[in-house]
């Protein structure tokens, strides 16, 4: 079926235990087309590799995730598990608004989302958290041949920027996930002419967030930034997401995407590392992902549902021109899904 936002949701089994696989369906831009050696959307596949946009990022999760669905149902691996299998939309540009939109408004809640966003085929248990946040603060114009005669907001905004810079270097450091940063991403202003003092000025900020920080901590640290430069009419506001999906239904969320990881000792992930090794006849990578995914709004907002990860493609293929990914990967990242599932129901 389709649903309200227009992501796909495929089910096998009628167990009475949910888990879902999830791959998101939507693709960025191929971008500057001089960049690429072959036209982005052909899909050629070629030398061992299949090549075009979205090759990695990230609809090889889902060619893989399906054809596991085809495993499972046609070995009968299946008893214990109602099983979801996700096409999401929306993720390139608001990671997890397909799942914050199926948990709520459907009430999807599984107990397991095994992400198939490009890993190496290496099992991922968590990543940063990120959050999108502007800075605001007004100024008083005047002629630009007089300037002492008002108050330049870029001035005042350029002490903030400054200590902003300084606080990426005191952010908090976690052993797994790594440091917490932020960055100046967009820098606007406003006058009234070109002649004149800038009355109006807003910074845009990319704040990464490790474990234990949080949207009211990553808030605080700007209002205190402010403070320290002493600008004390700065207003900080957390970004709204708002969008009509190709549905037409409009839906808005907050640009806040929390941080998550699954514990070392969880039964999930020593599940999935024996399926692995039963599987792939390898020892597994246990690691993280740089960039998000869909599980900030899982697991990040819903910490009952927990998440890892596991998928064909590399990361670092994601955005990038001649994008592509292994055929090999998409054949193992298969095998991985439909033996996780039996190993599921052995053991569980």
């Amino acid at each position: 079926r389709i649903d309200g936002l227009g992501s796909i949701i495929g089910t096998i089994g009628n167990g009475p235990r949910l888990i879902a696989f999830d791959a998101h369906i939507d693709t960025v831009y191929p971008g500057n087309l001089d960049n690429w050696d072959f036209p982005p959307h052909e899909g050629r596949i070629e030398n061992g590799k299949v090549w075009g946009r979205g090759a990695s990022d990230q609809l090889g999760g889902m060619a893989s995730m399906i054809y596991a669905a085809k495993i499972i149902k046609q070995l009968g691996l299946n008893q214990e598990f109602t099983i979801l299998f996700t096409g999401t939309v929306m993720e390139e540009d608001c990671d997890g608004i397909a799942w914050e939109h199926m948990i709520k408004e459907d009430g999807i809640k599984p107990e397991l989302v095994v992400s198939t966003e490009p890993t190496s085929l290496n099992i991922y248990r968590g990543h940063r958290g990120r959050m999108e946040m502007i800075i605001e603060v007004k100024g008083i114009s005047c002629h630009g041949s007089a300037p002492e005669r008002g108050v330049n907001a870029i001035y005042k905004m350029a002490k903030i920027v400054n200590e902003v810079e300084k606080l990426n270097d005191r952010l908090k450091e976690d052993d797994f996930l790594g440091k917490g940063t932020i960055t100046t991403s967009i820098f606007e202003s406003g006058s009234p002419s070109q002649c004149a003092v800038a009355d109006y000025a807003k910074i845009q900020l990319d704040r990464r967030l490790t474990w234990g920080e949080t949207k009211e901590s990553a808030v605080a640290e700007l209002e205190e930034c402010c403070k320290l430069a002493r600008v004390e009419d700065a207003k900080v506001t957390v970004l709204q997401y708002d969008a009509i999906a190709y549905t037409g239904k409009e839906y808005s969320v907050e640009k806040y995407f929390p941080t998550w990881k699954l514990e070392e000792n969880s039964n999930w992930l020593k599940n999935a590392s024996a399926s692995y090794i039963k599987t792939l006849e390898n020892e597994p990578k246990i690691d993280k992902w740089t960039f998000s995914t869909n599980c900030v709004f899982i697991m990040g907002k819903h910490p009952e549902i927990k998440c890892l990860g596991m998928g064909p493609g590399d990361e670092d293929q994601a955005h990038a021109p001649n994008e592509m990914t292994r055929v090999s990967d998409l054949s193992a990242a298969a095998a991985f899904y439909a033996g996780f599932v039996a190993q599921l129901n052995e053991k569980l």
